[in-house]
């Protein structure tokens, strides 16, 4: 009976969070993002097999080298774009970065020299950083209070979805046109999501600009947005989450190949299916959980997801493939509670006019949490093999309880 019940909840949750679909405008907005992040997937596979072109030796350094730009120019300019979003059209934010985007990704087909390769992604991702931050601050806009939990996790699982069968597809499509002519797909995606969002009323997406406000401030803004991320208890303890679940995420993403490969003796073939194992966990937890977890503060997500990632890692050094299978399925449900409800709070709990600026904000403080976390984890990786993944729990486990014991007074907020 118990089991009934459970999965009656379930499938209710999944059902609520398409019900958010027939609101017109998000739709449009869901469909043109979901384009947009197989266009992504598009280009890092790209990338990737470009980079193996320059040399098998080089593709690890500039691949690496490319995704620490990526994450740079998302620290550095999403604040600035954040602050733009509450000062200027959303809508042409939207159209205007892909558009450039797509301009930026068709030059890719063309480089022949590994510093071409590094200006553009770092440019691609400045338009990346203003894009993300607007686009969260329209869901806000577009979505009432009662289906915007279940509107934020549509697109988290849509992106996780997409971050296990993008790649996928891509590389299909590399198999039929050729390494270098996916840019020009990728590129063609970038116009299709722009025309989708050319197709939105402009007022729908943002409420009127006031003119009489004082003049533009670009650094006055983003320091406010700062403040106020951190000024918000709510916020402030999920941000915080989030770090504790990139120390783990990031143990996942970068030492998991070498656990499989090294570690276990085992082939690619193997990788692919513990890392789709993830993203499937990741996938599930996004579209439930803001239909599960109705509390204010969302503790109960953030600190179930948080033990759940450093109960997993903790144990991974220590089991078979086909448990860390399972293993992988429930930290990927880890990652998602942990992750997700940061934006959802800010929505909730930002005055609309400050938004924009937030989410800029925690845009670029969540990818400098992975900014920190990456070296660890590689420093782990390469320092204790073997026992990688249970340093790296413990470390998890311990930033968790600075988190609880300096936040224990949200702990009790329902």
């Amino acid at each position: 009976m118990n089991k009934a019940v459970r999965s009656t909840s379930l499938l209710n949750a999944l059902k609520e969070s398409f019900q958010v679909l027939k609101n017109r405008i998000f739709s449009i907005l869901y469909f043109a993002e979901s384009i947009s992040l197989l266009g992504d997937a598009f280009t890092w596979v790209g990338l990737a097999l470009l980079s193996y072109q320059f040399g098998k030796e080089k593709s690890a350094v500039i691949l690496a080298t490319a995704l620490t730009l990526r994450v740079t120019a998302f620290i550095i300019f999403s604040p600035f774009a954040g602050v733009l979003a509450d000062r200027m059209s959303r809508k042409t934010i939207l159209y205007v970065t892909h558009f450039i985007r797509m301009a930026i990704v068709a030059c890719l087909p063309f480089v022949d020299q590994e510093w071409q390769i590094y200006v553009l992604v770092f440019l691609l991702n400045i338009f990346n950083a203003f894009f993300t931050p607007t686009y969260r601050a329209v869901i806000p806009q577009v979505v009432d209070q009662a289906n915007y939990r279940q509107a934020v996790g549509l697109s988290t699982a849509t992106f996780q979805i997409l971050g296990v069968l993008g790649p996928g597809l891509a590389g299909i499509l590399a198999v039929w046109f050729g390494a270098k002519d996916i840019f020009f797909i990728d590129a063609v995606s970038f116009v299709i999501a722009a025309i989708l969002i050319l197709m939105l009323p402009a007022t729908k997406l943002q409420h009127a600009i006031k003119k009489n406000e004082k003049a533009f401030t670009a650094w006055h803004d983003a320091i406010k947005g700062i403040r106020l991320l951190f000024k918000n208890p709510l916020i402030r303890f999920a941000l915080l989450i989030e770090f504790v679940s990139a120390i783990a995420g990031a143990q996942i993403l970068v030492n998991t190949v070498g656990h499989i490969k090294s570690g276990l003796h085992l082939d690619d073939k193997h990788y692919g299916w513990i890392m789709a194992a993830f993203g499937i966990g990741a996938s599930i937890a996004a579209f439930v959980a803001g239909s599960l977890d109705k509390t204010k503060s969302r503790r109960l997500s953030l600190i179930i997801g948080a033990t759940v990632l450093a109960i997993t890692i903790s144990i991974t050094n220590f089991v078979g493939y086909p448990v860390m299978l399972v293993l992988w399925l429930f930290a990927g449900l880890g990652q998602s509670l942990a992750e997700m409800p940061s934006e959802t709070l800010i929505g909730e709990n930002i005055a609309e006019n400050e938004q924009g600026k937030i989410y800029g904000s925690h845009f670029a403080f969540s990818h400098l949490w992975w900014a920190v976390a990456y070296p660890i984890a590689g420093f782990m990786g390469s320092h204790y093999p073997g026992k990688d993944f249970l340093y790296g729990g413990i470390l998890t486990a311990l930033l968790l309880s600075v988190t609880l014991l300096s936040q224990r007074k949200l702990v009790s907020i329902k």
